[in-house]
């Protein structure tokens, strides 16, 4: 006889909402304000396909993971490790994925701090190379400590505040909604292509797979709260998916032409609500999101590790705590460069999308396997959209990766 699905109401959905917003307050962050506000004044709205692709990309790819979370009630890193017999292909898997997911998440806080710098930076004057260092040694002893909670729920609060002002902004502008359904067309101008790889690579963010997994199958413990899951994600991320989409509207209409080199010039956009406080007000967000992001990163790849190697999710196994610690490191140095933040903010969103692919084929493969996930496994739809992702980013990837190279000889 077969076991009668559970229905829920809107209210009991509403109130299950919970690893959908760490993920999309993990990808809400310095690198999606600025990637957005760049996007937008180098090419307008031509680039507004790209947030959309990204956003149902992150919801399709976000599920998956939070399912296999759900119906195994373990984390990705641990079923991809179980999936392999051959110890070989297992021990190159391990490497592969846990080796570019640190090397992700070690340029995603770089962005992070340097993101959170620029915030105080537009206000104190005080150059973003010295402020982010400063800002990572207070992460290193919130992380170290385990006391992130409290402090991320209100940087939390303070990003969403920002997010609702720009979606505000971009009414008030009055975007050419021409323009803006010609936007909604896959077109990619000349000298965009880092712009929509960086576009892409901060709304999937690949170590998000893993924390996602990990979270979903502590928060949820039953296959029948599958639809729950299923809402969280879809809700969370399209919530996420419309700020972006705003912060590239905004910046479409109000600074199309403008080189941008600051957060006093990505402030400009804000004006038109904000007046006098946009400058203060995009700061302090800058702040908010890179501080609430950088609290997350670390514990992200160390997660990630935690799975593929068979070590606890906990700050007290030493192991996990040096994977966590050592990102954190990395990221105080890259902010210590003195680099242009800006750049350093994008290429870091534009690593991760390069990255993406190597992580999505893994989860598909793992979460179409009736091994571990018995009857929920993916749909062929679910593993055809799979695939066409990791293949959409293996190509501009690729493209991206021989322009570089080539640009040295």
């Amino acid at each position: 006889m077969t076991k009668k699905k559970k229905k829920y109401t809107l209210k009991q959905k509403l109130l299950a909402i919970g690893p959908g917003a760490l993920v999309v307050a993990s990808f809400t962050g310095p690198g999606t304000i600025t990637t957005g506000t760049v996007a937008g004044a180098g090419y307008g709205y031509a680039l507004l396909w790209t947030v959309v692709f990204a956003v149902l990309a992150t919801i399709f790819l976000q599920f998956m993971a939070a399912k296999l979370g759900v119906v195994t009630q373990k984390g990705l890193g641990e079923a991809i490790v179980k999936q392999f017999d051959n110890p070989i292909i297992k021990n190159i898997s391990i490497i592969l994925i846990g080796g570019s997911i640190y090397l992700g998440c070690a340029a995603y806080i770089g962005g992070d701090f340097t993101g959170t710098a620029l915030g105080l930076s537009t206000i104190t004057g005080v150059p973003t190379n010295i402020l982010g260092p400063i800002i990572g040694a207070i992460v290193f002893v919130l992380v170290l400590r385990g006391s992130i909670e409290f402090l991320t729920k209100f940087l939390l609060f303070l990003v969403g505040v920002m997010a609702f002002v720009f979606v505000v902004t971009m009414f008030i502008v009055q975007p050419d909604l021409g323009g803006v359904a010609k936007g909604l067309i896959p077109t990619i101008p000349d000298g965009a292509l880092f712009s929509v790889i960086a576009l892409i690579g901060t709304t999937v963010v690949p170590y998000n797979f893993f924390l996602h997994a990990a979270r979903s199958g502590a928060f949820y413990k039953d296959p029948d709260d599958l639809e729950l899951c299923r809402f969280d994600t879809a809700v969370t991320i399209t919530i996420g998916g419309i700020v972006t989409a705003a912060v590239l509207i905004t910046a479409g209409t109000m600074l199309q032409g403008h080189n941008i080199t600051s957060a006093a010039d990505m402030a400009i956009q804000l004006e038109p609500l904000l007046g006098a406080w946009a400058k203060p007000f995009l700061s302090i967000g800058l702040f908010a999101a890179g501080f609430s992001s950088a609290v997350t990163v670390p514990l992200g790849a160390a997660f990630t590790l935690a799975g593929l190697c068979g070590w606890g999710y906990d700050i007290k196994d030493k192991r996990f705590k040096i994977v966590a610690m050592s990102i954190v490191v990395i990221g105080i140095i890259i902010s210590a460069t003195g680099f242009n933040p800006l750049t350093i903010i994008q290429s870091a969103q534009a690593l991760n999308g390069i990255i993406l692919p190597i992580t999505a084929v893994f989860l598909v493969y793992v979460t179409s396997s009736k091994k571990q996930m018995h009857e929920f496994k993916n749909s062929p739809i679910m593993i055809i959209i799979g695939i066409l992702v990791a293949a959409v980013m293996l190509i501009l990837g690729g493209n991206s990766f021989i322009s570089a190279i080539s640009s040295l000889f």
